[in-house]
Parts: C-alpha cells; structure tokens; sequence
C-alpha cells in the first residue's frame, strides 16, 4: 500500500471512528440499547477506545509502509487527540441539537 493510499484511508477511518459514539444508541455497538438511553460518560469511554484503536490502525500502517515505528513524544499524541475530538464534532452536533431541530420540525409538518 502506497503511503498517501494509507494517510487517505487513516483520516477516512478516525473521522467514522470519531462519529461513532454519537451516532448510535448501543453500548459498544453491539446488543440492545439501554432503557433510558446511553449516558454521555459512556460515549466519552468509548471515543477513548476509539482513539486508541485508529492510533493502533495509525501504527500498524506506519509499521507496513515505512517498516519502523517513529518515536513520538506528548505533543504528537495531545495533537492527535484534538484533531480526533474536531473530526468528532458533526457528531456530537447531530446528537445534541441536530437531531432535536429535525424531530421537531417533522412533528410540525404532521400537525
């Protein structure tokens, strides 16, 4: 795999993984959804997951293209988790106003 192939797919993946915890109801993605809803301590949970595992993607692409993984301090991953949390953002607008908006004006037309 070509190295800006890898790059491409690695933004494609962490921008799905980013959105996932708001885009859906049940506890780590599998089973049925809670009866009062999944709380947002859960959702941050597993964003963190999700974070560690595109950096775990991150790396074994790193490893396949390059052949050696490069040393990276707290600056690298402190970057890392804030470009995370900005790919993460039409999530969490969809979850906590976008999806309000939209039901609401749907009740409208109804009526």
């Amino acid at each position: 795999m070509a190295t800006q192939t890898a790059i491409i797919a690695l933004l494609v993946v962490a921008i799905i993984a980013a959105n996932l915890p708001w885009m859906s109801e049940r506890v780590a993605f599998v089973g049925t959804p809670p009866v009062r809803g999944k709380s947002e301590w859960i959702r941050l949970v597993e964003w963190l997951l999700l974070f560690c595992l595109v950096g775990l993607i991150a790396a074994g692409l790193e490893y396949r293209t390059q052949g050696q993984l490069q040393a990276q301090g707290w600056e690298f991953w402190v970057m890392n988790l804030s470009l995370f949390a900005v790919f993460a953002l039409p999530g969490f607008i969809y979850h906590h106003d976008l999806r309000r908006r939209l039901q609401r004006r749907g009740r409208r037309r109804e009526s």
